[in-house]
């Protein structure tokens, strides 16, 4: 018993952002449970949220990746909505209403693997553009994000497309053991992208990219082929996070998720990655998804609050993070500087 609370202890002294982000989680589930009670703390409440963030936690984590890099997507928003419009173009073509429900299922799935080609791709064009060409990362998906907007725009004629086969919604709302299966490909996503950051000699790369890409380039490593995976791994993260769209709507449109680009960077600033590179992890991008999700839910119970001021709360949030992790920095630069 003694030794497991050193190494909590130890755990929590070695990263203060996660502590503070425990501290922070425990004051907003106190705070949506004083104020809302059993429609805060109700299995139905609980399933919502569940149904809920995956998409925009997926976002998240693509997002960390390139802010890791020292970089931005401000396109991976448009890289799911063009992934999960092309999905709605082809599959009423592939699945007649002949087709048998295995084949059907089967055309599902050939479905989501050309999404994630798309996002493949797309995350590629961004990492050529901004390490090869050499656009700065903000400029370069800026022009991308129009882009891959534009496209979705002209595949879906700027209106909704819906009426998809039974067995879409089936796939992406099924749930295992109670746990939709959505949160399941969630966790997956982000046990994978923390175990290949934390753990593995691309993460290590990607780090040192990320701190000081003059430095890698002395080393010897590839700052391109670096930068073109992450972004790579970040499109594939929107992608799968496209899915998840259309398969809860069921439908798809070309500006759906456009207030995830905010919530994204909010996340995984708040999650303690840094907008410099370089620092950071996974598991404080998860719990900070946590404490998002359960702010916006115990807002959606506030009927006089419009989701119109949702950008307003989120944007504030984002600069008061901002200025905190500044004013955190300072300090124990110079902490570090008496020592």
């Amino acid at each position: 018993m003694g030794t497991t609370n050193i190494k909590i202890k130890d755990f929590l002294n070695g990263d203060k952002n996660m502590t503070r982000l425990l501290i922070v989680f425990a004051a907003v589930f106190a705070l949506c449970s004083l104020t809302k009670g059993s429609m805060f703390l109700s299995t139905s409440n609980f399933q919502s949220m569940g149904k809920q963030f995956p998409e925009f936690g997926l976002l998240s984590i693509g997002m960390a990746l390139a802010l890791f890099t020292g970089g931005i997507d401000l396109s991976i928003v448009y890289i799911a909505t063009l992934s999960s419009v092309i999905i709605a173009r082809l599959l009423p073509l592939m699945v007649t209403e002949t087709a048998t429900d295995g084949t059907a299922y089967m055309m599902v799935i050939v479905c989501f693997i050309l999404a994630i080609a798309v996002g493949i791709i797309c995350g590629m064009l961004n990492g050529f553009i901004i390490s090869k060409v050499g656009i700065p990362p903000i400029l370069a998906t800026l022009g991308t994000q129009a882009l891959f907007q534009g496209f979705a725009i002209v595949i879906t004629g700027g209106s909704t497309i819906s009426g998809f086969p039974i067995q879409l919604s089936t796939m992406v709302n099924k749930l295992v053991f109670g746990i939709p299966v959505t949160v399941i490909v969630f966790i997956i996503c982000a046990i994978v992208v923390g175990f290949i950051l934390a753990r593995t000699t691309l993460g290590r790369q990607l780090r040192m990219l990320g701190t000081n890409p003059k430095a890698t380039e002395y080393t010897g490593l590839n700052n391109v082929k670096l930068t073109m995976t992450s972004y790579m791994m970040s499109g594939i993260l929107a992608s799968i996070a496209g899915i998840i769209m259309i398969g809860r709507f069921n439908s798809a449109k070309a500006d759906y998720g456009a207030s995830y680009t905010m919530q994204a960077i909010l996340i995984a600033v708040m999650g303690g990655i840094d907008p410099n590179g370089g620092k950071g992890n996974i598991q404080g991008v998860a719990i900070a998804i946590i404490i998002i999700q359960m702010v916006s839910s115990w807002l959606n119970m506030f009927e006089n609050v419009s989701n119109f001021y949702r950008q307003i709360i989120w944007g504030g949030l984002l600069i008061f993070i901002l200025i905190f992790n500044y004013v955190i920095n300072v300090r124990e630069k110079k902490a570090a500087m008496k020592k």
